[in-house]
């Protein structure tokens, strides 16, 4: 039976370097494969881009609002000579709860399998809606870790612009966009960091 899957971590877990790794073994096996990537995440625009220099073109760029598993349907229809196995969803925590509840359909009414990569949290410790949503939802969760310039492992996604850390904007910022940067960090530097940038203060 098909399943829903979450794959998440911190910035530079390696989730992007994962999914084309996923979508090559599943292809040198013969079994189909869809990437999906939400059109917020405008970094590499229709490729999944690797931080160690990998990429994939994205099969379906995804709009805020679009009804995700009929655009999956439209994919497969287009190419009825072939099978697929697997969607491969990255930067899923940019998705709708909708379209999470769309790719839990995917799975269970259409069987075929979705594994999908994101962020738990923001620069604020908060849940994305479709982090969120599959948290609810999925079958099999998999954290991928990461260092914290500490040496402990990070949880938190610290956001930097013009070199110096914010804690507050909006939830989206694309990494790279601008002067927005992202640094991974372990629960205590992530503290430290903050109290500089806004005295002390409870979390």
């Amino acid at each position: 039976m098909a399943k829903l899957h979450f794959k998440y971590g911190a910035m530079n877990s390696g989730k992007s370097d994962t999914l084309i790794k996923t979508a090559y073994n599943y292809e040198e096996r013969g079994l189909g494969t869809i990437t999906v990537k939400p059109a917020v995440d405008t970094k590499g625009e229709d490729w999944v881009l690797a931080r160690g220099g990998a990429k994939r073109r994205v099969d379906v760029l995804i709009e805020s609002g679009h009804d995700l598993r009929e655009e999956i349907k439209a994919f497969i229809a287009a190419r009825p000579e072939r099978n697929f196995h697997v969607v491969l969803v990255d930067e899923s925590q940019f998705l709708d709860r909708d379209q999470i509840d769309q790719l839990f359909l995917v799975a269970k009414n259409d069987q075929i399998s979705v594994i999908c990569y994101g962020l738990r949290t923001d620069f604020l410790a908060c849940q994305f809606p479709g982090s969120s949503r599959l948290f609810e939802l999925a079958d099999n969760f998999e954290k991928l870790p990461t260092m914290c310039r500490c040496g402990s492992q990070a949880e938190f996604n610290c956001r930097s612009v013009n070199g110096a850390f914010v804690f507050e904007g909006d939830q989206v910022a694309i990494d790279g966009a601008g002067r927005v940067t992202y640094e991974s960090l372990c629960g205590t530097c992530y503290l430290d960091e903050k109290a500089q940038a806004l005295g002390p203060a409870l979390f």
